[in-house]
């Protein structure tokens, strides 16, 4: 997928473009992107993200290696986001059109609580699991 898309966040605070890697939305069930969105973090990989007024953003560093982006007005969950600048998640439902992203992928299986399941067909990957792919991702011997 090459098309740029644009999203923003509750008050109208953000406006940003972004280019999805894939026609793709994936979840995040781990402890921190639960408390952070109250649910899950139903995210798209993107690259290129382009915010028009940087200066509302707020930035959390949630680990040694992610941060957390949202509105500093409203609040609205944004971006998660490597430290380095390797790779960018995007809210799903922060795109003006969030119908044009499949669900096909939950990662970190092994934090979901017991409460809620997905009903749809999807590939599912575990904390250490998506460590590791990111982890061999910043290898230069792994691309």
């Amino acid at each position: 997928m090459s098309e740029r898309l644009s999203g923003g966040c509750l008050c109208g605070a953000v406006r940003f473009t972004a280019v999805p890697e894939k026609p793709e939305m994936g979840v995040c069930h781990c402890s921190m992107c639960r408390r952070w969105t109250g649910g899950v973090f139903m995210a798209v990989g993107c690259g290129d993200v382009q915010v028009e007024d940087e200066d509302a953003l707020g930035v959390y560093k949630s680990s040694g290696y992610g941060e957390r982006v949202f509105c500093k007005t409203c609040g609205t969950t944004l971006f998660w986001r490597m430290a380095d600048g390797s790779h960018t998640s995007v809210s799903a439902q922060a795109f003006d059109d969030p119908s044009v992203f499949k669900f096909t992928t939950e990662i970190f299986v092994d934090e979901q609580p017991a409460n809620y399941a997905f009903a749809n067909d999807t590939s599912k990957m575990t904390g250490p699991e998506v460590i590791a792919y990111f982890t061999q991702q910043q290898d230069p011997q792994h691309g």
